[in-house]
């Protein structure tokens, strides 16, 4: 009786095992297609600011990233050039940074239609702007304005004058 439960033990274990091995032997081929080093020197060229952190990005992103490359060709040099500046732009933001233009990008579809309007003229209006004059509008991301560094700053407590005390 236990050689036979033995024998069961046995065969499902030799079972999960086969299984495992066939789950990660069809996983392991799509994974490494979406290494850096599998991709052409196209999609390398392409993708090039975001060598660096290409390991850190999730299937997802990678794919989403993929098809960006695979429409590259055919986009107008302009089109080419806006893709190249936004994703450089776009790997020097820190995942906060991320995150809250996602948020705001997902809430301007929740805006008044006549509100959206008038942002995207303000955006045509930002656009049209020479380089020199876009820089102005450059925030640091971690810019405070002086009043509330103003605020935030623990001042010393002054010293309350000693009345009444003669030498």
């Amino acid at each position: 009786m236990a050689e036979k439960s033995l024998l069961a033990l046995r065969l499902i274990a030799a079972a999960a095992l086969l299984a495992l091995v066939a789950t990660s032997a069809g996983a392991a081929p799509k994974d490494k297609a979406l290494q850096w080093a599998a991709l052409t020197a196209d999609q390398q060229q392409v993708l090039a600011p975001l060598a660096a952190d290409w390991k850190k990005l999730s299937r997802e992103q990678k794919i989403k990233w993929l098809g960006i490359a695979k429409r590259y060709p055919k986009m107008t040099p302009i089109g080419q050039k806006r893709v190249q500046t936004r994703m450089e732009k776009w790997v020097k933001l820190t995942p906060e940074q991320r995150w809250q233009a996602r948020e705001r990008y997902r809430n301007i579809g929740k805006f008044a239609p006549d509100r959206r309007d008038v942002l995207r003229r303000q955006w045509a209006e930002y656009q049209s702007l020479p380089p020199h004059e876009k820089r102005m509008f450059d925030v640091p991301p971690n810019y405070v304005p002086p009043a509330e560094r103003r605020k935030r700053a623990k001042r010393p407590k002054q010293p309350t004058p000693a009345y009444n005390t003669y030498p």
